[in-house]
């Protein structure tokens, strides 16, 4: 399977956590986000940057992982109502620590806060299976002028 991660440029050449807090993590908890698609990434990054974040230098990285390897899912059904709202953030950062901490697998399936029917995909880095994982290719990634209007 491919997944897709848009970084800065400076960032693209290493699968590597920020330990930053975001949706599925509390601060210094390391979690490698992905996107099941190019678009979704790029969407992504777009909700969560502002305009003139856009026009820095960026690079799409795509990124093999072995069919082989198990992947827990996290389904919309399993999150309480409204849990993309920001003030429901502690609850998804609680799952997703829960689930670095206890190494259930590399790989969880969540849901995009965006589109709930699309699917992000969060990578443990401290897992066993992550050195199966594999950065394939880094490409420039140029966000369309008019995402930056």
């Amino acid at each position: 399977m491919l997944i897709y991660r848009i970084a800065l440029e400076k960032y693209a050449h290493k699968l590597v956590a920020s330990g930053r807090a975001a949706r599925w993590n509390p601060n210094d908890v390391e979690m490698i986000y992905t996107a099941s698609s190019r678009s979704l990434a790029c969407l992504e990054n777009v909700v969560h940057r502002n305009q003139v974040g856009l026009n820095l230098a960026f690079s799409v990285m795509t990124i093999g992982v072995p069919d082989t390897l198990p992947i827990i899912s996290i389904k919309k059904e399993d999150l309480p109502p409204n849990w993309q709202q920001y003030d429901r953030m502690l609850f998804t950062q609680q799952m997703g620590e829960k689930w670095i901490r206890e190494k259930a697998s590399v790989l969880l399936a969540v849901p995009s806060s965006i589109i709930e029917e699309e699917i992000n995909y969060l990578i443990n880095p401290k897992h066993d299976d992550f050195k199966s994982i594999t950065l394939v290719k880094t490409e420039p990634f140029v966000f369309d002028k008019r995402i930056k209007q």
